[in-house]
């Protein structure tokens, strides 16, 4: 017999601190191991974390809305339902009984999507032999009496959300053909619908009041923890003018195909970082770090405030259409705070492109654990000298490199930006090879 602490986990290697979306579970419901129990909003997503333990939860320590520093207890599960009394009046006495037999029970959290690596490259709803679906669609299934067994998620990687459900209870028909799966455990509490199933609707915006103190979000205080972690790294910026004409070119020939500018400037970047793997590089405390992938961070701004960089990992060897898909679907799994850690910790290379906003020329910050940033700003047109010595017009954007001196000198970022003018200039039809 034994009380078993739920810690805050650590979801990212920058959370300090999570926040409680919501909880599964209500006190008193039975919880399975591998089970969802609370939804925690880390720095940058919300993500559904996961019990090692059967029992039940006894009690709620940090209730919905609230935060709590990594590490701390959120809650307690007990093993029986005769040691929930207990666990409250441990509760109540603010600390863990020494009758505890025990270690305090770890948790895992699993994001509101399924890890790539644990999915079947065929969208496949199920994990390590578990269902993966949302903690709605399990209830919605439960109320319509649908087999979760039968259905094929159309969530990201294959997981199961409620419109999924829905949609087959409409039919009022089963498949034919069905995978093999474990039933599905239910919950039996009236569980707060998961990130996966939420509209991803901007959050409000707090109207600024004179004299009034708003607090941080989430979001905002790791963009502080970032910005302050790189003042003590020593910095230089390198600027260089890049005439687009070619490139404007070619995006209004593949637009229509679902080619976003920002995929095409991200590949632009990846194929020039090929020749340049200094650029892609990082400082360490051993030395320096050779990246052997070539992931492209790309700053979002979140609409309730804060920052996110999703990443489009080995953009230099994925195609410019399948990276504009895969951008899309970043962008709208960010807004709605489903993205998986490893799509948005995990880049080696990051653009800040201001200039879809109409800015001219800025400098960036530097992301910690990277040594460099292209800050990229609006093409325009402008009246230049031609080689033949007479006058014309072109697009031209300026853009800004900064970059980590302990590593990179001025002479390699200059190198790097020259390579890309090249690409951008005189071969930008290469990006859709």
């Amino acid at each position: 017999m034994s009380i078993h602490e739920v810690f805050m986990p650590a979801l990212s290697s920058t959370m300090t601190e999570g926040k409680i979306v919501s909880w599964v579970k209500s006190p008193g419901d039975k919880v399975e191991k591998g089970e969802t129990v609370v939804v925690v909003e880390s720095d940058k997503a919300d993500m559904d974390v996961e019990t090692f333990y059967e029992g039940f939860l006894a009690h709620i320590i940090v209730e919905a809305g609230e935060t709590a520093p990594v590490g701390s207890a959120i809650a307690f599960i007990a093993e029986t339902e005769a040691e929930i009394e207990q666990a409250k009046s441990l509760a109540n006495s603010g600390g863990v009984a020494a009758t505890t037999t025990s270690a305090p029970e770890p948790i895992a959290a699993t994001a509101s999507v399924v890890t790539p690596a644990l999915a079947s490259q065929n969208g496949s709803n199920h994990k390590e032999g578990r269902l993966v679906a949302s903690p709605r669609a399990r209830k919605l299934a439960k109320e319509l009496k649908v087999d979760l067994t039968t259905l094929q998620g159309s969530g990201p990687y294959g997981r199961i959300v409620a419109e999924d459900v829905e949609a087959l209870s409409n039919k009022g028909k089963q498949p034919a053909t069905a995978p093999v799966a474990p039933p599905a455990v239910v919950p039996t509490s009236a569980p707060v619908a998961s990130p996966a199933s939420r509209t991803p609707a901007p959050a409000p915006v707090v109207a600024a009041v004179p004299g009034q103190i708003v607090p941080l979000t989430t979001f905002q205080n790791a963009v502080v923890r970032n910005m302050v972690a790189t003042i003590s790294v020593p910095v230089f910026r390198v600027g260089y003018t890049i005439t687009t004409d070619g490139l404007d070119k070619l995006y209004k020939q593949i637009k229509s195909k679902g080619v976003t500018m920002t995929a095409l400037l991200a590949k632009a970047v990846a194929v020039t970082l090929q020749k340049h793997p200094l650029l892609n590089a990082s400082y360490s405390d051993q030395g320096i770090v050779y990246h052997s992938d070539i992931n492209i961070s790309v700053a979002v701004a979140m609409d309730d405030g804060g920052l996110i960089t999703p990443v489009l990992q080995n953009a230099d060897a994925v195609d410019i259409y399948s990276l504009s898909r895969t951008w899309k679907s970043l962008v709208e799994r960010a807004r709605a705070k489903q993205l998986q850690p490893q799509e948005y910790n995990s880049g080696t290379f990051t653009l800040s492109n201001l200039g879809m906003f109409g800015v001219d020329k800025f400098d960036a910050i530097l992301p910690p654990g990277q040594g460099s940033i292209l800050a990229i700003g609006a093409s325009r047109p402008q009246v230049v000298a031609t080689p033949d010595g007479l006058f014309g017009v072109r697009q031209q954007m300026q853009v800004n490199i900064t970059s980590d001196h302990r590593i990179i000198y001025g002479a390699h970022a200059a190198a790097f930006l020259q390579d890309l003018a090249k690409l951008i200039e005189t071969n930008p039809q290469s990006l859709t090879m």
